[in-house]
């Protein structure tokens, strides 16, 4: 997540979504089968699976490919036991990363968490580490361009809603919610047919570290990376004050 333009880093990340759907499509299908587990097929009473609904859908998850995964995670083919392990380590210039993680082989994925952080001169640490730093919220972002709803008018319809606060950036706006009441303010945007570039239950840190030194930059773009291409890396939360693409 980026301190300066935070949509500019989501779109960065959408489109390297887009290039490899099926890396995106398989870390959602992963947290479907296990949230269906949990607390059953229905999102209506399981608010877990309907986060991850609209997980999918801002990242353009096919209605029928989201059916379909939590018709399989209902029946006999659902039974792979994933397991949700969250790692928290420090990157270069004492950055503070957290890496959610489902997995059917704690020892690999413990193994690949750790050696993505060493070959980024980073190191993993103990469980509440760095957690403290961030705050869990519901965060949605909204691409101005998509949106004909006026500032003023999105903002009440989403404090309205329950949300927690309201933000505009030159390119985007920014809704935070209580995670509890995510799930409400997300409806009452749909309802009005409200495009949304991201909708999930994240982490967000309360300060940004800045990164000047550029083998610091490098090193934490490598620890980034390495993690991104780890298939039972779910999600990677940091508080790095990473530089605008354009």
């Amino acid at each position: 997540m980026s301190g300066h333009s935070k949509f500019a880093n989501i779109k960065h990340k959408k489109e390297k979504n887009d290039a490899a759907k099926g890396k995106i499509f398989t870390i959602i299908g992963r947290e479907i089968a296990v949230a269906v587990k949990e607390g059953g097929p229905d999102p209506a009473n399981n608010f877990k699976l309907a986060t991850v609904i609209a997980k999918a859908k801002a990242n353009n998850m096919p209605n029928d490919t989201i059916e379909r995964g939590i018709k399989k995670a209902s029946g006999e083919g659902g039974n792979v036991d994933y397991k949700s392990i969250t790692y928290e380590g420090y990157g270069p210039g004492g950055t503070a990363v957290i890496v959610e993680t489902l997995t059917d082989n704690i020892n690999r994925t413990a193994a690949n968490v750790r050696a993505a952080f060493s070959k980024g001169d980073g190191n993993v640490g103990t469980p509440g580490c760095v957690s403290f730093m961030f705050d869990r919220k519901g965060q949605i972002l909204i691409d101005k361009e998509e949106c004909e709803m006026s500032a003023d008018d999105l903002m009440m319809l989403a404090l309205d809603a329950g949300a927690e606060d309201f933000s505009e950036e030159e390119d985007s706006f920014e809704i935070i919610t209580d995670p509890a009441d995510f799930s409400a303010v997300r409806e009452a945007l749909e309802a009005e047919g409200i495009e949304m570039a991201q909708a999930e239950v994240t982490m967000i840190p309360q300060t940004y570290v800045d990164l000047t030194n550029e083998q610091d930059i490098k090193n934490m773009n490598r620890i980034l990376d390495l993690l991104d291409e780890d298939d039972d890396v779910q999600s990677v939360y940091h508080n790095w004050n990473m530089p605008d693409e354009d």
